[in-house]
């Protein structure tokens, strides 16, 4: 399983603690309010009936009192109810709605014995509170108080409670993703800074201050880049300078077996043989030579401008006495103009023909298409393929032993393939080789799609 990105699992984490202690403290909260407007309603309801309890006794004291019509007089509101149990029976101001049977035995017994208690009871679904007070010994007063309002309450709160819970969870997600984004971009521009590095652009530097804080960071980054830069330079100067240095010998000795071929009816077989044989090396020497000049100079970010792709790999074609019919132009009218760096462009084209034609059999298919955001060049051969294992170092420097040995020769610099590789690399893209369907291989290049 992909295991989730930085920046998802601060957020998430960001919006999981949020959760969390808003839930918590939403949950506190709830509580602590709940008990509170419950001892409030509990206390207002004791002192509304003592006081009711006080009426009810002075009326009680004559001599045919009229229960019902006391407990009427009662300023009673919508919540309240009052019951009556005078020697065993229930008077109340109107018909029982089951407050009686809601008034447990146990609170009946401990008011008949003369003490005054308290109950929480459900009536037709909805919560109450009875309080039970002596009146005589033969006499009890119960006052029934309806908690539908406090759960109304309550259910209001709890449901704000919970928004409220949701909103800073969704809060603190913004806030993980923000803080996220601004202590990443940092990262990113690192990360910005090595792509543009690794694309061959090694002018590119961290500004210090856009982040004081990692001055240091951005110090040791820019001195790498700096070593880097210098010892790419040396090498660079290195090769070319050698290479320089090889070429004129290099035309000394090609004049010179020059000179021998144009009489080599004049030696013998022999001697004959000998000088092409020199001949062919100082050939294979003069491309080694131009190809470590090639490299030395493919450090440097492609110059793109705009190139029609069609024509020039049929001009390549062209020149190495390839039929331009192997040229297959995919994608909508006009696709075929570039924008890339046409020498390097043509150099990548000529050597994946080179590298089919001594080692795949022949080219067999040429595609120039776009993809989304992308160039892409196909080179198709008919030969025995490439194996696994050569598919990782094919693209190295002087890569010839087993990989030109399976496929079919052992001529060649071994750098074709790695200037390809170069190159591609250069305009930001990339080259791999595949398995063609039917058999040989197939080299893609690919490279990254520029806008004007």
């Amino acid at each position: 399983m992909r295991r989730a990105g930085l920046h998802l699992r601060v957020t998430a984490g960001f919006a999981v603690g949020a959760l969390t202690l808003s839930t918590t403290m939403a949950l506190v909260s709830y509580q602590l309010t709940r008990n509170s407007l419950l001892v409030e309603r509990e206390r207002t309801a004791v002192r509304a009936a003592y006081l009711e309890a006080s009426v009810v006794q002075a009326r009680l004291t004559a001599e045919r009192p009229d229960i019902v019509e006391t407990l009427r007089s009662l300023n009673m509101g919508e919540n309240r109810r009052a019951v009556v149990r005078r020697n065993g029976v229930w008077y109340a101001r109107n018909a029982d709605a089951g407050i009686t049977t809601a008034i447990s035995p146990q609170l009946r017994q401990l008011v008949e014995q003369g003490q005054p208690s308290m109950q929480r009871v459900s009536i037709d679904g909805q919560a109450a509170v009875v309080i039970g007070l002596p009146l005589s010994s033969s006499t009890t007063f119960y006052h029934v108080d309806s908690l539908q309002e406090l759960d109304h309450t309550l259910r209001v709160l709890s449901l704000v409670l919970t928004t409220v819970a949701i909103i800073t969870a969704v809060a603190g997600a913004g806030t993980g993703w923000y803080v996220t984004r601004y202590t990443m971009r940092p990262l990113r521009m690192v990360t910005d800074a090595a792509q543009e590095i690794s694309r061959g652009d090694l002018d590119a530097r961290l500004d210090a201050a856009t982040e004081p804080d990692l001055a240091r960071l951005t110090s040791s980054f820019n001195d790498m880049v700096d070593q880097l830069a210098r010892r790419v330079e040396r090498d660079r100067r290195f090769a070319a300078d050698v290479s320089h240095e090889l070429r004129s010998p290099l035309q000394t000795l090609a004049a010179a077996v020059s000179v021998l071929q144009r009489r080599r009816n004049n030696l013998d077989e022999r001697t004959a043989t000998a000088v092409e044989l020199v001949s062919d090396e100082i050939t294979r020497f003069q491309r080694l030579v131009d190809n470590l000049l090639e490299l030395a100079r493919s450090d440097r970010p492609a110059e793109r401008d705009p190139v029609d792709m069609t024509k020039l790999a049929r001009q390549v074609c062209r020149s190495r006495y390839l039929p331009e019919s192997l040229v297959e132009q995919q994608g909508p009218p006009g696709s075929q103009i570039w924008r890339v760096d046409r020498r390097r462009t043509e150099q990548v084209l000529g050597n994946l023909l080179d590298n089919a034609a001594k080692h795949g059999g022949g080219p067999s298919a040429v595609r120039l298409g776009r993809s989304t955001g992308l160039y892409y060049i196909e080179v198709d051969d008919e030969g025995p393929g490439v194996g696994p294992d050569d598919k990782l170092v094919i693209f190295d420097r002087f890569v010839r032993g087993r990989t030109a040995g399976s496929r079919g020769g052992s001529e060649g610099t071994g750098l074709g393939l790695a200037i390809v590789a170069q190159h591609a690399s250069a305009h930001g893209g990339r080259v791999a080789v595949q398995d063609r369907p039917g058999g040989g291989a197939r080299f893609r290049v690919e490279i990254p799609e520029v806008k004007p």
